[in-house]
């Protein structure tokens, strides 16, 4: 059943929803400013995430919010390039079914491109998407199959580029390093390129404990990683569970250890540094390595303006959430291409063309300037379609994630090292 209803806001925008689907529609309000008698036509894209509860459940909904506030501050602008932006939103559901189907429903509604978007099932969307011709511009890099698909235009390196900065990070630092990393094949990935990083810096490979994502309690694993590590690092990529192992940790680490702990966005954050003490908090003086520049840049003023006038008060859009941040970056290249094409009408197929000859991306700081031609992709068989492998230092002080190091470190070298068959 599908029905219309207005925000109650001060900027009333059209809504349409359908229950059935889960997907929400966002259209201007009224005409479009700066639009030359209607020639130019509304371009349509998509964004989907999972909007879950449930302890093991994954829940990015600020993305879709973000795509939601992002349409309402550019059509009040005048559009892209005087076309004005509509949104679909669809709950992903954190499973294979939900994200086939919400790239089913991408297609049957001719989208111009899906933005800014998180699933970890990538099979399961991007089959769907290529057969329809639909770019994914900008998804979270939660699944491997991002970094090859011919039509995924990344704009960071995932998670292998994290831990491979991670190994760099701390290579400056530790003599030694414990690695705490997921039992999955995802997790499996994850000592050689760490150790590809530390090995560079003369640093012996890290001692390796795979565990549960999901865990009530790490005390085995962080006894051995406090054993292993002696004086150096203990690092810890297990996303969700990377807050409930380092409370086993703290608990059995001796007083005045000197031992320093570690991690990558998305396993720790400025949310999990907030809800676990913030300054009194067991990641105080953490290591972490990022995409992008640290919470409190002023690179992220824009998103954060456009946040507190458009968003209207939406507790779920978190401007600290590496999920927020990449989907305003992905709105950000849509934004950049679309007045690129300099087109009446946008197209899928238009959009892809444009990406793949090349069209430059200035995210303002946030990235590196980004673009999609062969040339600028790291090309080794599992990533191939990371153009951005660059990370950012940071650490934990006062509570607050900063700066550890000024501007993106290129970990290229270390990608193309750790593929076995490079």
């Amino acid at each position: 059943m599908t029905g219309w209803r207005r925000l109650t806001s001060s900027r009333p925008c059209r809504l349409l929803t359908s229950t059935a689907a889960g997907a929400l529609l966002i259209s201007g309000c009224g005409v479009v400013p700066g639009a030359s008698g209607g020639s130019r036509e509304p371009v349509t894209v998509m964004t989907w995430a999972p909007d879950t509860t449930g302890a093991d459940s994954v829940n990015m909904a600020g993305m879709a919010a973000m795509a939601r506030t992002y349409a309402r501050w550019i059509n009040e602008q005048g559009g892209i390039d005087g076309h004005e932006l509509r949104v679909l939103t669809c709950n992903e559901q954190d499973t294979a079914a939900g994200a086939s189907a919400c790239a089913r429903r991408a297609a049957d509604n001719d989208v111009a491109a899906v933005v800014g978007s998180y699933s970890r099932h990538g099979r399961a969307f991007l089959a769907p998407l290529e057969a329809a011709g639909i770019p994914y511009i900008g998804g979270y890099g939660a699944s491997a199959d991002e970094f090859t698909s011919y039509l995924s235009y990344p704009v960071n390196g995932g998670q292998p580029a994290l831990v491979a900065g991670n190994g760099e990070q701390l290579a400056a630092t530790c003599e030694r390093v414990s690695l705490v990393r997921p039992d999955t094949l995802v997790g499996d990935t994850m000592p050689g390129l760490i150790d590809t990083s530390l090995s560079r810096s003369d640093r012996p490979v890290s001692y390796d404990i795979s565990a549960p994502e999901e865990a009530t309690s790490y005390d085995t694993q962080a006894a051995k990683a406090l054993d292993q590590a002696g004086d150096g690092c203990v690092t810890a990529v297990l996303g969700k569970g990377t807050g409930t192992f380092f409370d086993s940790f703290r608990r059995l680490e001796p007083q005045g250890s000197p031992v320093r702990i570690s991690s990558v966005l998305g396993s720790v954050g400025q949310g999990l540094i907030d809800r676990s003490g913030g300054p009194n908090s067991p990641f105080e003086g953490a290591l972490v390595t990022g995409w992008y520049p640290a919470p409190g840049d002023a690179a992220w003023d824009e998103m954060r303006q456009v946040i507190d006038t458009y968003a209207f008060g939406d507790n779920r859009i978190d401007p600290e959430d590496p999920g927020v941040q990449t989907t305003w970056i992905a709105y950000t290249v849509l934004k950049a291409v679309v007045e690129a094409m300099d087109e009446t009408s946008i197209t899928a197929g238009g959009i892809s063309v444009s990406l793949n000859r090349g069209a430059e991306v200035d995210t303002g700081g946030l990235t590196p300037v980004l673009r999609w031609r062969f040339q600028d992709m790291v090309g080794t068989s599992p990533y191939g379609r990371i153009v951005n492998a660059r990370v950012t230092f940071q650490v934990v002080r006062e509570g607050r994630l900063t700066s550890a190091k000024k501007g993106f470190v290129d970990v290229t070298e270390t990608l193309v090292g750790a593929d076995p068959h490079s």
